[in-house]
């Protein structure tokens, strides 16, 4: 089955697994960039160990869950940003300020919203936890 946004995909299924009170969950598929996007919520502890299962085909990822999302989802369509406008995203899609993370794609690599700021980035939003 051909699948529209595998991203959306993987973070619904994260947070339904979270919402059950599993502990481990399997996404499928492995691609880099949700490889990627998964990295980002690991280093901001949404996410524990991150392993990589190889089945043949584009693989399967086993992530630990750390009980700590309560949403997360991808912004579509993804937007572009410059640099002054990224707070318009912050008021809409966080509930907070300094509470959450949106991942952005700047010309250096996917990161998250606050490092985007502070190297002076603009880009295309892609998705947001808290």
């Amino acid at each position: 089955m051909v699948t529209n946004d595998p991203l959306a995909n993987v973070l619904s299924h994260i947070q339904n697994a979270e919402i059950a009170g599993k502990k481990t969950c399997s996404v499928q598929p492995a691609s880099k960039f949700i490889l990627q996007v998964l990295t980002l919520l690991q280093n901001h502890h949404y996410l524990g160990a991150i392993e990589k299962l190889p089945d043949g085909k584009s693989g399967t990822l086993k992530l630990e869950l750390l009980g700590t999302i309560n949403k997360c989802n991808v912004i579509k369509p993804r937007y572009p940003f410059k640099k002054a406008t990224l707070e318009k995203f912050e008021k809409r899609h966080l509930p907070a300020r300094g509470f959450g993370v949106i991942i952005v794609s700047t010309s250096a690599g996917l990161m998250d919203h606050e490092k985007a700021r502070e190297s002076n980035l603009g880009g295309r939003v892609i998705a947001y936890c808290y």
